[in-house]
């Protein structure tokens, strides 16, 4: 493969100036990538460190020193063949695509035209920020290996990268587009964009508190696991807990029914006190400065403490939204609303832009891309008595079969210290109620209609949600049965979405019909094509 054909010369990005032109000339990133990728290397380094320090402690002082060894050989061979990495990569803008050479023995290009590109996006990671970089990632709906990413260029020229991308992205569709709602010519500029929703400090704080989580207490113990030959002890045997805990234990039993319990309560209290840290913890880094404008180019989302989105999704390529909530939250009113469109955020197919929002603040955003909460006066449809009666009796037998694995391993071991495993057996034995009883309660809260523009859904009994698709929008109608649709009467319909999932599930196979009919109705009367460009 010929690198530089024409003998062309390799371009560096320049720190100021106009964009770039689609010359086609290879260009290389900033050439304090390769800096910010050996410093990447250092924390993967710091396990292997530690493993040499305790293999030569009683060496002293040679375990030190071969410890600072290791660590400068890692970081000087890491620097090393990043650099060559980094040499060897370059990228073209051209007329019709923009291309990736890579490999430093083994070459690989990659090309995607501009008109497969749907969106370009920025992320700045910790590392990256500090030296004024960010990634550049051409977002082609596809996700995994056909999208490209630039690491890294200035936040200058990264952000010039992107303004070009979309124009050359214009001129190769070469179509006028139709605006869409709440699209016009006398729109912001970009620099004084309108913010349609934002997230403070208090706000992050109360979201952190709804987003439990024991991720701490897992990463603990993986730790633990992979060090745990620097512990005088094995963490997994329980005889050397029960040891450990023999003294407290006594005392503990000392105080009686009523100590032993605030001792229960207490150990609770401070697994609940860690969940609730780690969730406000990781609320506040992944949201810090949560910002959701409207520009002429669609909405734009940043967000992050360490690491720094800059997300813009345009209007016009938005398929369908979801609004959700959670078991909790749905008590104190605070909602989430997602956007499904052609393209992706980051491996996820749906665009968070209301991750924690009262009702009020998610209806301006509803205005603007154009899907509308449900107008009073629709014709509301439920899906079949048979399907919730077979969906309820397969949740009870699940769960009774598991607690009769359970209640006959129990049995056959006959052994007095598993005999609070028949706690769980009863426990099991309520959630199948419980699942039978949540099923019935589906029945009555699901449903789903037809406006003339959007399709409605409406799930969820304790954490309701809606699901609005618009009908000119979605790429493909599915109707799909299986044998005991057959035999019941009930079918699933499939809405095809782009970066989606839409069904509607156990409807009469008459309704299924009246629906695809519609639907394909709206679908073929519009020229899609300009819709979307």
């Amino acid at each position: 493969m010929t690198e530089n054909p024409g003998n062309a010369p390799i371009r560096e990005p320049d720190p100021v100036g106009e964009p770039e032109a689609a010359d086609g000339l290879p260009r290389r990133t900033d050439p304090r990538t390769f800096v910010v990728q050996a410093l990447q290397v250092i924390p993967r380094t710091i396990l292997p460190l530690v493993a040499v320090a305790f293999a030569m402690r009683n060496d002293a002082p040679f375990g030190p020193i071969a410890m600072l060894g290791v660590g400068a050989v890692i970081l000087v061979a890491s620097t090393f063949f990043t650099f060559l990495g980094w040499w060897r990569q370059t990228y073209r803008v051209g007329e019709s695509d923009i291309r990736l050479e890579t490999g430093v023995l083994s070459r690989a290009a990659r090309s995607v035209p501009y008109d497969r590109i749907q969106d370009v996006s920025l992320e700045q990671g910790f590392i990256p920020r500090l030296f004024g970089l960010t990634q550049v990632k051409f977002e082609t709906g596809a996700g995994g290996s056909e999208e490209i990413k630039l690491a890294y260029l200035t936040t200058e020229e990264g952000a010039r990268l992107r303004e070009l991308v979309r124009e050359l992205r214009d001129e190769a569709e070469g179509v006028s587009r139709v605006p869409a709602a709440g699209e016009g010519d006398d729109e912001a500029p970009e620099a004084d964009a309108p913010v349609l929703f934002a997230m403070g400090p208090r706000r992050l704080f109360t979201f952190g508190l709804f987003e439990f989580s024991l991720a701490l207490v897992a990463f603990l113990g993986a730790a633990a696991q992979q060090l745990d030959f620097l512990l005088p002890f094995d963490i997994w045997e329980f005889e050397t807990w029960q040891r450990l805990f023999a003294g407290p234990g006594e005392q503990i039993a000392q105080l009686g029914p009523v100590g032993q319990a605030l001792g229960a309560i207490a150990a609770i209290a401070s697994l609940l006190l860690i969940g609730l840290l780690s969730g406000i913890v990781r609320t506040i880094t992944r949201d810090w400065d949560f910002r959701l404008e409207r520009t002429p180019k669609g909405f734009r989302r940043r967000r992050g403490m360490f690491t720094r989105t800059d997300v813009v999704m345009p209007v016009h390529r938005v398929q369908a939204v979801q609004i959700g909530t959670g078991a909790v939250r749905h008590r104190f009113g605070w909602k989430s609303l997602k956007l499904v469109s052609l393209a992706q955020d980051s491996g996820n197919a749906s665009h968070v832009v209301a991750p924690f929002a009262k009702a009020t603040e998610l209806t301006p955003i509803l205005k603007v891309a154009g899907f509308p909460l449900p107008p009073r006066g629709l014709d509301w449809h439920r899906t079949t008595a048979a399907y919730r009666i077979l969906s309820a009796l397969s949740g009870m037998i699940g769960y009774l079969a598991f607690a009769a694995a359970v209640a006959a391993a129990v049995t056959y071991f006959d052994d007095p210290r598993y005999e609070w495993v028949w706690l769980v057996v009863l426990l099991l034995v309520g959630l199948s109620a419980f699942a039978a009883i949540l099923q019935l309660f589906l029945w009555r809260v699901e449903r789903h209609a037809l406006s003339p523009s959007h399709l409605y859904k409406r799930s969820g009994w304790l954490a309701p949600g809606y699901m609005i698709g618009d009908r000119v929008k979605l790429q493909s109608v599915t109707i799909a049965r299986g044998p005991l649709g057959r035999l019941f009467g009930y079918v699933t319909l499939h809405l095809g979405l782009a970066g989606g999932h839409f069904a509607l599930p156990g409807i009469p196979a008459s309704e299924a019909t009246r629906l695809r009919r519609a639907l394909l109705a709206s679908m073929v009367e519009t020229d899609f094509s300009r819709l979307v460009k």
